[in-house]
């Protein structure tokens, strides 16, 4: 289930950068965030976040792990937890005259029974999408 939005703005793609590369942010933009903390890092490769989100009335705990960092324009992060293995890749590019474009990439793969139930989830997964893109106009918007 890959799940990929594309968000303009006016803002500057280093301000765009350093506020999404900050995970915590989610709790801001992502409307189905509940919370993420940073439990070890300071945001490059490596780095630890514990996220609690809500999905279909209910709520889970994925540790996210950042994986690969292309400073100023792309971070992975690996999300885990029993059911779901999540990568969301987040990407930023500087528009020509100013502004930037975010691409927000996330692919789940479903785990153990949660895998049978996969075509069922895929409009909820699509409103998730659509949720999250929102949010990152929303959000977007306000930092210029």
């Amino acid at each position: 289930m890959i799940i990929e939005r594309r968000v303009s703005t006016g803002s500057a793609a280093e301000d765009v950068f350093a506020y999404l590369s900050d995970f915590t942010t989610t709790e801001e933009w992502d409307p189905a965030t509940v919370s993420t903390v940073r439990v070890s890092g300071d945001g490059g490769v490596g780095t630890e976040y514990r996220t609690v989100s809500r999905f279909r009335d209910r709520t889970t705990e994925l540790g996210y792990v950042v994986t690969r960092l292309v400073p100023g324009r792309q971070i992975v992060l690996r999300g885990e937890n029993r059911t779901v293995v999540a990568e969301d890749t987040i990407r930023v590019t500087a528009l020509d005259g100013g502004g930037s474009e975010v691409t927000y990439r996330a692919a789940f793969t479903l785990k153990g029974l949660a895998r049978l139930a996969a075509p069922l989830l895929a409009p909820a997964f699509r409103r998730l999408g659509d949720d999250a893109e929102a949010g990152l106009r929303r959000a977007l918007a306000s930092l210029g």
